[in-house]
């Protein structure tokens, strides 16, 4: 359906009446003489239109979270720690990922940022590549065998071969990179704002966004990324809590507040923000550390309350 047409129709039902003149009223006319149910398939299937120009891109995924609105229940969780393993406190922990027994981390810092395979019982570095001096590195997620590494202000990003760490290819994107992770289909981005970019993994073109909202309320400053059964969880910078994100609407699921995890004698020794979230996916694991941490913790989250987002 034209979008002019449809957004005629569509302002003429808001205002209680629906013009019958000229080639659109037309149009019209005959739109409210099919059935029903046609009438709304087509309606609801039609191109989407902003101002009467079809969205296109980035343009018209980025409405999507508006479009569900039904509540959302919000459910804040209490942790125990069910393990602490050692954790290199020189690594500025950017990203952070579990598989085949290993984790995977990106550190950053100009001049210090790297990508390491680590050994999770001894936190020894079993495999290690430097990042070029120039790069800042932030989030990292493994697709298909393949590492991929964002930087923070380069707009660029990297692509490894699990095994051998040999570099594959680069990538450009706008803005920052913050965290990264995959729900299985797509790669999924954070910034530092409240908005979740969708990448096509083969060309690392954007499919969608989705803005991350509890209630009404943005959720700035997203950053390492995690995919835990269905949902996104991420750290939030410079914070102790880590949020639940629906994936498909944005909106808040859920909260954890980690305060009190790290002694306040280990925070003595220089360390910097939580950050570094890793999922084992087969054990059903959850790890968390943080920026020049000396340990990392598997937790388990405990259901507390829970509330209507709306």
């Amino acid at each position: 359906m034209d979008c002019q047409i449809k957004t005629d129709v569509n302002v003429a039902q808001k205002n209680g009446r629906v013009n019958l003149d000229g080639q659109n009223g037309s149009i019209a006319r005959q739109l409210l003489h099919i059935p029903f149910t046609l009438g709304l398939l087509i309606m609801l299937f039609g191109p989407a239109c902003r101002n009467g120009e079809p969205l296109s891109g980035a343009a018209q995924v980025e409405s999507e979270a508006q479009q569900i609105k039904a509540p959302v229940r919000v459910v804040t969780y209490n942790y125990e720690v069910v393990k602490i393993y050692p954790h290199d406190s020189r690594a500025f922990t950017q990203g952070l990922l579990f598989h085949d027994g290993f984790l995977y981390e990106s550190t950053g810092l100009n001049g210090q940022s790297s990508l390491r395979k680590v050994d999770l019982a001894t936190g020894e570095v079993r495999q290690r590549v430097e990042v070029p001096a120039t790069y800042f590195a932030e989030g990292l997620t493994l697709f298909n065998r393949r590492l991929y590494q964002l930087t923070w202000q380069s707009r660029l990003g990297f692509v490894y071969d699990l095994d051998s760490f040999q570099l594959q290819r680069n990538f450009n994107y706008r803005g920052e990179g913050w965290g990264l992770t995959h729900d299985g289909n797509q790669l999924v981005m954070s910034d530092g704002t409240n908005r979740l970019r969708f990448l096509d993994p083969e060309t690392l073109d954007v499919k969608r966004e989705v803005d991350v909202l509890d209630v009404d309320r943005p959720i700035n400053l997203l950053n390492e990324l995690e995919y835990v059964k269905g949902d996104l969880w991420s750290n939030i910078w410079q914070s102790d809590r880590l949020v639940r994100i629906n994936m498909q609407s944005g909106a808040v699921t859920g909260w954890v507040n980690l305060a009190g995890l790290l002694s306040a004698e280990d925070r003595l020794r220089g360390t910097d923000v939580l950050n570094g979230i890793a999922y084992d996916e087969r054990g059903d694991r959850l790890f968390v550390t943080g920026k020049l941490w000396p340990k990392l913790f598997e937790i388990r989250l405990i259901e507390r309350q829970a509330r209507p987002s709306r």
